[in-house]
């Protein structure tokens, strides 16, 4: 980045975007600010270089370069610059659905987000401000979509107070994974699958939790559903006792209750259904 400043808003009066961009810019000079009433977007502070103090939630954070803060709109905080210069980008933000989108996300708290530099954070908003200097009056749409991006990449990579991240967290869990997916009709418990790689059943909860919200045994059944769902697209016309087998229930009936709770419909109207918008006649297995 150079030492020209920069800075574009945009009105939310009307906007009736799921995503938009409330304001983007770059600061080669930081200046202190206290907001004892917050900032009534979601609000994205990143460091380029320099450094400086950050306080929300009555803690104080060193803002140094490969550093960055989330904050939920209204947190109140304050920041201040430490040395000769600060320099920052960021980015403020909200939408029709930022709520649910954040809360699919897990992203929606104030946090510390640490380890930024070697990944493309600082990248997608210099993009975002290219945009706006290309195409200035047509450039929201596209300042939603890159967002968007962003808002994944975060999730994915973003490491909150120094916590490993998604990504680091899938590459623990992936070998795991793909054994699942080989043997999922096998009888698995827990400890078989904390054995295979060599952890505690409460450490494996923990780390399924944190990257699939959900329990290791959750996540087999919801594979499990997956595998059926691919057998009874593929093979029309066969039973459902079979179909529960192959795919690891001891029997049908505890077989469609899962399926059904898990899809919304029993495994035979889930066929029916592919069968009639494919234009097949309807099975009668």
């Amino acid at each position: 980045m150079h030492n020209e400043k920069l800075r574009y808003t945009y009105s939310t009066i009307v906007d009736t975007f799921p995503l938009f961009v409330e304001s983007i810019g770059y600061n080669p000079w930081e200046q202190d600010w206290s907001r004892p009433d917050g900032y009534p977007q979601y609000h994205w502070l990143q460091t380029i270089e320099g450094e400086g103090m950050f306080s929300f939630n009555g803690q104080e954070h060193r803002l140094s370069r490969g550093r960055g803060v989330l904050l939920k709109p209204y947190t109140p905080h304050e920041y201040i610059t430490l040395g000769k210069k600060w320099s920052t980008v960021y980015v403020t933000f909200g939408g029709a659905s930022v709520v649910s989108i954040l809360d699919a996300l897990t992203l929606n708290e104030s946090s510390l987000y640490t380890d930024l530099e070697d990944q493309r954070f600082a990248s997608i908003l210099e993009r975002m401000l290219e945009k706006i200097k290309e195409d200035a009056e047509f450039s929201k749409l596209d300042l939603s979509s890159h967002l968007y991006d962003f808002l994944i990449h975060l999730r994915k990579h973003g490491k909150v107070n120094n916590q490993p991240s998604l990504s680091n967290n899938y590459d623990k869990l992936r070998p795991l994974v793909e054994w699942l997916e080989w043997a999922y009709a096998e009888d698995i418990g827990l400890n078989d699958m904390a054995a295979y790689l060599n952890v505690s059943s409460q450490y494996l909860n923990r780390l399924f939790h944190h990257t699939f919200t959900m329990s290791p045994y959750s996540f087999l059944i919801q594979l499990r559903i997956r595998k059926a769902k691919e057998i009874l697209i593929q093979n029309a016309d066969m039973p459902l006792k079979n179909i529960a087998f192959l795919v690891g229930f001891n029997d049908v009936s505890n077989f469609v209750a899962t399926f059904k709770k898990i899809e919304g419909m029993t495994p035979k109207v889930y066929r029916q259904s592919y069968q009639h918008q494919s234009g097949r006649l309807p099975s009668e297995g």
